[in-house]
Formats: structure tokens, C-alpha cells, sequence
């Protein structure tokens, strides 16, 4: 892990996506955080010494998601399916699929064999939570994340974490036309081995790329515009949620899917929403600890 130190910064954007906004003043506290995602190898020790089951590999309750199609209502994960042709709809890009977990990627039949220093993916909110907790740690607060993904640099709110001054890749992003052609300028198609790219300001591997991060804010889109320290973002009795619907969490950094075309969150203050019982191969997470020793 790297330590953190205490700092100001404004978080937040107001020249990109209407959810980034507003931008406002936040104090953090020193705290300390993973140097990268957490990996294939050390969730796997996680699970061995504790028998833990997955999210992704558990048996579905109909009564809790309603909405679901059947296919839908089988252990299993979201994955990246590229279209086959130059057109293509969203929703054929992302595919349910049955017995997809942490072991599995992309189903039965898939392995993790050869990418244990890979970051670990296909693992819900509480997988990560429960990892974390094992630790004696916890998940980063979007606060955290956001600021120590700016590597103590003073206004970044845009793409110098991922591309150099001459547009070179410096971080595992989609190159090239998403969805139907990746040219692999960065020398990845999916997910990188942790840490093969340089480290931002504090030290910290794939803030930007490779996989989003989960971190414990629930998500409303947008920022209250009045300062904070430590935020710990919106309450769960605020969030506005539909019956059968299922609450999110604010994920951070974009993945290896994320292009100038299309989703371009490869940002510090770039944040989507992400199911918190919905697994998926390009989401994983780092811990963090706020103590002074982790």
C-alpha cells in the first residue's frame, strides 16, 4: 500500500459529463491505499482461507429482481461481447453470462490460468467488501479514490492519464473505433497484468484503465456544490430507487472498453453507477485503510 498524505483538492468536473458536476472543495485525511487493483492471485487466497462464495456465484432470488429476463436468473456475470459487424446495439455488447465468475471470466470453459497477477474481475460490491473486511481495511470512499488518482497533480480533469503529450498510450484504454476494432496500440485487448504501465504522482498503478473500481459511495448523479472533508457521499434513505430496482454504487476510472468514441471516462473525475449485485468483466477494486499503519 502507499500512504496518502492529508490534502485539499477540487473534486469534480464542469467541463465534461453532467454527472461529474459541480465541482467543490474537499480535505481529505491522510489514509493509505492499494498501489493497484487487487489481483486474480490474492483473491484467490482470500477465498481459500475463508470458503467465501461470490455474488456471481450464488443462486438468484426472483423476488428480488423482478425485472429480470429467466436467463438472467441463473448465477453467472455481465461480459463484453463484441458485435460481429460494424453496427451493432448496446445491448448486444453486454451479455448475461450463465456460470461467468471470478474463476470463469467469460463462462464455463474460460480460465484465469496464466493471469494471476491480472486484477480480478466479475466480483459485486460485497465481494469486495468482504475481501476488504477480511483485510482489516475497507473500501475507498469515491473522495479517496478521486483524489488519490490525481497523483497529487493540481487540476487534472482530463486525458494526460491516459495518453502522453504526442496521444501514446500510457494506461490499458480502448484504442482505435469501439466496439468493432481495438488496435492494441497499448498491447492489450483486455485486462493488463497490475502495474505494467508507469505509476501517477503517488505511486499508484491503473488508477486510470485496465478496470473500473468500486468504491462505497452510493450514486446520485452529480456533486453538492458546498465543501466537504472526508465525504462518505449521499445517505441510502436519499436515493430515489424504483420498486424492483437496484441500487448503485459509484465506480471509478474506466476499464480497457473505455475510448475516445465512447465512454471516454478515463479521467480522475470521470464516475458511472454499477448494480451493487451485478458482477462484471471489466469492474474490480483496490482496498484502502485509514489507520496510521495499514
Amino acid at each position: 500500500m502507499k500512504f496518502i498524505p492529508a490534502g485539499t483538492f477540487a473534486m469534480g468536473s464542469e467541463r465534461h459529463q453532467p454527472e461529474e458536476r459541480f465541482t467543490h472543495v474537499v480535505r481529505m485525511e491522510g489514509f493509505w491505499i492499494d498501489r493497484h487493483e487487487v489481483t486474480n492471485a490474492q483473491f484467490k487466497k482470500f477465498v481459500e482461507a475463508t470458503d467465501y462464495v461470490t455474488v456471481a456465484e450464488r443462486p438468484i432470488d426472483p423476488k428480488t429482481h423482478p425485472d429480470w429476463p429467466k436467463e438472467m436468473l441463473v448465477p453467472g456475470s455481465v461480459a463484453f461481447v463484441p458485435p460481429k459487424g460494424a453496427r451493432g446495439e448496446d445491448g448486444r455488447w453486454w451479455q448475461y453470462i450463465a456460470g461467468a465468475n471470478w474463476r470463469q471470466p467469460r463462462g464455463p470453459g474460460s480460465s484465469i490460468a496464466g493471469k494471476e497477477n491480472h486484477p480480478v474481475v466479475n466480483v459485486a460490491y460485497d465481494d469486495a467488501l468482504a475481501y476488504a473486511k477480511w483485510l482489516g481495511r475497507s473500501l475507498p470512499t469515491e473522495g479517496q479514490w478521486e483524489f488519490a488518482a490525481r497523483g497529487d497533480r493540481e487540476g487534472e480533469d482530463d486525458w494526460s492519464s491516459a495518453f502522453d503529450s504526442e496521444g501514446k498510450p500510457i494506461a490499458n484504454t480502448w484504442q482505435g473505433i469501439f466496439p468493432v476494432l481495438n488496435t492494441k496500440d497499448d498491447g492489450y485487448l483486455e485486462t493488463a497484468p497490475v502495474g505494467c504501465f508507469a505509476p501517477n504522482g503517488y505511486g499508484l498503478y491503473d488508477m486510470i484503465g485496465n478496470v473500473w473500481e468500486w468504491t462505497s459511495d452510493w450514486y446520485v448523479s452529480g456533486h453538492a456544490k458546498a465543501a466537504a472533508t472526508n465525504p462518505k457521499g449521499p445517505e441510502f434513505v436519499s436515493l430515489r430507487i424504483a420498486p424492483g430496482q437496484t441500487p448503485s454504487r459509484v465506480i471509478k476510472g474506466g476499464s480497457h472498453l473505455c475510448s475516445m468514441n465512447y465512454c471516454s471516462r478515463f479521467r480522475p473525475a470521470a464516475r458511472q453507477p454499477q448494480e451493487n449485485d451485478l458482477a462484471a468483466t471489466h469492474v474490480g477494486f483496490r482496498t484502502v485503510h485509514s489507520k496510521s499503519n495499514p
